[in-house]
């Protein structure tokens, strides 16, 4: 084996542990010595690998994001209807809840409202994602007078703040509930909202392919 496969499989367990650490350990807990191990490497390596704890965390964060974003992407695809887009969103947040990579989201947002190194780079992080739920929000509301009548880039951010904000807080109380309650709520309103984007119901849609999110084990 070439060393840098060796060095490639090395970064890789390290960003797993990275990932792993932090969301057992929350941030605080999420050293050096800790990450090191979890991934049973030297401590050493973090430094010679990404140059620090900060850079590592990030470097797991892109990792874990580019993931979900190519999952994100592949089950949103073709979706037109708020119908569709909530029970596929009930689907995929429960899919984020199994890996690591919101509770990594969650830790580092937390720190990072702290942090004038952390900040800005969580906040560049962020940008695809409000660029894709942009571009997710212009598809369902088409050529209806509601997106000619708002700013759907405002709408983005909006729905990416809430989606964090409201995970953030349902932790820290420590009950999900709250969550659920909100798909239901939007799943009642889903229908009344396809009506006013002129969305044919689903019953009358004939000879659509229906979308299937297959559940990640």
């Amino acid at each position: 084996m070439s060393s840098r496969s060796t060095g490639e499989r090395t970064r890789a367990r390290i960003v797993d542990a990275a990932l792993e650490t932090l969301r057992d350990e929350g941030f605080a807990g999420t050293t050096a010595r800790a990450i090191a191990r979890r991934g049973g490497v030297n401590p050493a390596l973090i430094f010679y690998h990404f140059g620090g704890v900060n850079e590592l965390l990030l470097a797991a964060l892109d990792h874990s994001s580019a993931q979900r974003m190519a999952r994100y992407r592949e089950a949103l695809d073709g979706i037109t209807t708020v119908t569709e887009l909530l029970a596929v969103m009930r689907k995929l947040y429960d899919e984020d809840a199994r890996t690591p990579h919101i509770t990594a989201v969650r830790e580092l947002v937390a720190s990072g409202t702290f942090s004038q190194e952390l900040g800005p780079e969580l906040i560049t992080r962020m940008q695809p994602w409000v660029d894709f739920a942009h571009e997710v929000i212009d598809r369902i509301l088409g050529d209806s007078p509601l997106r000619r009548s708002v700013d759907t880039r405002d709408v983005a951010f909006a729905l990416i703040a809430l989606y964090l904000g409201s995970e953030q807080v349902s932790r820290l109380q420590g009950d999900t509930s709250r969550i659920d309650s909100l798909f239901a709520t939007g799943r009642r309103m889903a229908p009344m909202l396809d009506d006013l984007l002129g969305h044919p119901a689903p019953s009358r849609r004939r000879g659509r392919r229906t979308t299937r999110v297959p559940i990640e084990g």
